[in-house]
């Protein structure tokens, strides 16, 4: 028996042996089995889809490149496309998140087919795009683009039980909202626990809220927020005025269970903030970043954290208006400032200009302006009278010469001050004129100014009573020159003649 024992005791150890090999082998491929299914779940989800809605300028575009790190300077037209690269850090995965950009002009709203279908919409999210440096535009661009959106989701035709488990999701997410100081530290893009082992008591939703619940969440991204700066300086904002846009936004988020956040590409403010709070509605990534709201141009209030009490601390410091008035009566468009042109004045031609002039009814024949209600002196009717007085004989003796120069000259002052014309001396002025104008020339205004002061003054001086004296005086002088000068005239007598 001892040997039948010894041959069945090493068999026994051989079986075991292989038992064992076996299960070690069936627990390697459970393992790798394991791992290779917790890898492929882990791995980040491709065919996630941003939907981007604004006006025209209100920066999608340039916002959109920010945030994939190019310099997007095209404005794009239609349907534009773009793309996020998301990577998750802790398991060195990559994934591209689409991005589709809609234009501002509703005539292409159709283009929304093409991007969003009934299988596609789960995996969206929807930013809708508003411009700060245009405030009153905000509400209305909002609720615009949120029409939009509704009408091509009613129009994908999703079925009930589908579109309700959408809208349920939305509701647990907005409820089960934690602050972030409340959750588990981790890395900042590590994905959070899909199930905790505490469960947090869930408060009913408010009277306002999710009352549109589109079944995909909604961020609000008010860019162009360095504008705050001038609004305030160009058009008088105050402090109330931007807590009346604030309070009327978030309103309208807490209908649509949509985020909020102000954004400015040019100061490069709250961008970064933006990308990891997009990654983490669309991959769960960890967020950490707690609510903002004591900056003004810098605000930040996740999805689930507000609600109508949190609104009413703005309401506080209203005082000039009331929360319920309408966005439109308070924050109004400015009045449009017409830019006064100038008329721009054509110079005409100069020889246009210059035959102008020469036929106006002001100018002479020779074409010299005349000023009006100035005479012009001409040298006839003005001269000196030393130029008046005839040339003396050089026949005449001195003395007699002396006083015939005299006698003209006074009869020349005589002749000119009755202005008539069988004067004495008046044939003599005027051949004097003549002569000395041939002789001299043409004179200056400036002397025949002058000698016209001179002639008004000597001529004042014989206004008195015994003018008519020196008019005998004179006219004895004039024949007692003639009868000399015609006795100097006379030949002297040949031998012949005596």
């Amino acid at each position: 028996m001892a040997p039948v024992l010894e041959k069945q005791l090493p068999g026994a150890a051989g079986t075991g042996d292989n038992n064992n090999e076996e299960e070690e082998g069936q627990n390697l491929w459970s393992s790798i089995l394991s791992e290779v299914s917790t890898r492929s779940s882990s791995k980040l989800p491709s065919g996630k889809n941003i939907l981007i809605f604004g006006e025209d300028g209100s920066g999608k575009t340039t916002l959109m490149a920010k945030l994939q790190g190019a310099e997007h300077n095209k404005k794009g037209r239609g349907l534009e496309y773009l793309y996020l690269s998301v990577h998750d850090e802790d398991r060195d995965d990559l994934t591209r998140c689409n991005v589709w950009i809609l234009d501002g002009d509703l005539y292409h709203k159709g283009l929304l087919k093409f991007a969003v279908t009934a299988q596609s919409l789960p995996d969206c999210l929807a930013i809708f795009v508003v411009d700060m440096s245009r405030p009153w535009t905000i509400m209305e661009s909002l609720q615009k683009w949120a029409s939009v959106l509704r009408d091509h989701v009613d129009k994908l035709k999703i079925p009930p039980e589908n579109m309700r488990e959408m809208e349920q999701k939305m509701i647990k997410a907005f409820q089960e909202y934690t602050e972030p100081e409340d959750a588990t530290p981790s890395s900042p893009q590590r994905r959070a626990p899909t199930a905790g082992e505490e469960e947090d008591v869930v408060l009913p939703l408010g009277e306002n809220t999710l009352t549109h619940n589109l079944g995909i969440p909604v961020l609000i991204v008010c860019t162009k927020c360095d504008a705050v700066s001038v609004l305030e300086k160009e058009h008088d904002y105050r402090d109330e005025h931007f807590d009346f846009i604030q309070s009327h936004i978030r309103r309208f988020c807490l209908h649509y269970g949509a985020g909020l956040i102000y954004t400015s590409v040019k100061e490069e403010k709250n961008l970064d903030l933006l990308y990891k709070y997009i990654v983490h509605k669309l991959y769960d990534f960890q967020f950490v970043t707690p609510a903002l709201v004591v900056e003004k141009d810098a605000v930040f209030i996740p999805s689930g954290w507000d609600n109508e009490k949190k609104i009413g601390i703005l309401h506080e410091n209203f005082t000039t208006v009331r929360p319920e008035d309408p966005f439109e009566d308070f924050i109004t468009k400015p009045p449009v400032r017409k830019l006064v042109h100038d008329k721009e004045i054509n110079a005409e031609d100069e020889q246009v200009f210059l035959m102008k002039q020469q036929e106006s009814p002001g100018r002479t024949g020779s074409g010299s302006p005349r000023p009006g209600g100035r005479a012009v002196p001409t040298a006839v009717t003005s001269g000196s009278p030393m130029a008046s007085v005839k040339k003396p004989d050089p026949n005449m003796k001195p003395g007699a010469a002396n006083e015939g120069v005299l006698a003209n000259f006074f009869n020349s002052l005589l002749s000119k001050k009755t202005g008539s014309p069988g004067s004495p001396g008046a044939g003599a002025v005027g051949a004097g004129v003549q002569g000395s104008a041939k002789k001299t020339g043409t004179t200056s205004n400036s002397s025949a100014f002058t000698s016209d002061l001179s002639e008004k003054q000597n001529t004042e001086q014989w206004q008195k009573p015994g003018l008519t004296d020196v008019q005998a005086e004179l006219d004895r002088m004039t024949r007692k020159q003639d009868s000399m000068v015609s006795a100097n005239n006379i030949p002297p007598q040949t031998e012949n003649e005596a």
